[in-house]
């Protein structure tokens, strides 16, 4: 099935629903004219586009996995950063909530930053301000991916958050500014559905960190590089990456013994204030 009979079947799908376009565009976080992009032909959606309109439309489970599997076939699974800009950062932070919500277990590495779901505010603007955003789009952006941390309490869903050392040590923002988002991971690791696990610099590796990864459920992986997110959703590249996450969460401090070097660092921005 290529993207124009696939973009023709989501629309007779969606017509036998009984649902408005733009009812379906709403609750799958995309425009109505990228929906209408999509059932004409013109646009190949992502697996998430699929996934999302589905879920909207609510057919069932082997509908579903007859939909995906040509998705997966069709789809484009890299796209750049300048498309995201182009769509607007808001925008992707709302269809990554829409993931976010469909997922009972989510896994993520993170070498480079916090993650997104346990970042402050301030951290938040910080990792935005250099993308050059009008002050409009960065408050919405920062808004955006804000809102997404509610998940975080919603019943059903784990999540484990594996990040590195040096994630904890390394400046986006001032000293004192990274006390507060250092005081928020310890304060967020307390919840019983989140797993935070630091990766310690003193800890002998085998495998090395490489790129942030997220995992959701057993289906579907995103990666990010420096131009590009790719979807990866062979079940045998997933389990790679299950394999990958798996090993470092394994040698990783957990617990108390996270929260105790999780304070040591931020005691330790504390102190250099006190002294500088």
């Amino acid at each position: 099935m290529n993207k124009s009979a696939l973009g023709s079947a989501l629309r007779a799908l969606r017509v036998s629903s009984g649902l408005e376009a733009k009812a379906v565009a709403r609750g799958a976080a995309m425009s109505r004219s990228k929906l209408s992009k999509i059932e004409n032909g013109n646009v190949a959606p992502s697996l998430t586009d699929v996934d999302s309109v589905l879920t909207v439309i609510g057919v069932s489970e082997e509908v579903k996995a007859e939909y995906m599997a040509a998705a997966r076939e069709a789809a484009t699974e890299v796209t750049a950063w300048r498309l995201f800009r182009r769509l607007g950062y808001s925008r992707k932070q709302q269809q990554v909530q829409s993931l976010e919500a469909r997922t009972a277990l989510l896994r993520l590495f993170q070498p480079s930053l916090i993650p997104g779901l346990l970042q402050t505010p301030e951290y938040v603007r910080a990792v935005f301000e250099p993308k050059d955003l009008t002050d409009g789009q960065l408050e919405s952006t920062i808004s955006a991916r804000l809102a997404r941390q509610s998940v975080l309490y919603a019943q059903g869903k784990d999540f484990q958050f594996l990040i590195t050392e040096s994630v904890l040590r390394w400046l986006v923002v001032p000293p004192l500014v990274m006390v507060g988002q250092l005081d928020r991971l310890l304060s967020l690791s307390r919840l019983p559905n989140v797993d935070i696990r630091v990766v310690a610099l003193s800890v002998p590796q085998k495998d090395f960190a490489g790129h942030s990864f997220c995992l959701f459920d057993d289906r579907t992986v995103t990666v990010e590089t420096v131009h590009a997110e790719i979807v990866v959703t062979d079940p045998r590249d997933v389990a790679l990456y299950v394999s990958k996450f798996e090993r470092f969460r394994e040698s990783a401090v957990s617990g108390d013994a996270m929260r105790a070097l999780v304070e040591s660092i931020r005691d330790g921005y504390l102190r250099e204030q006190e002294t500088g």
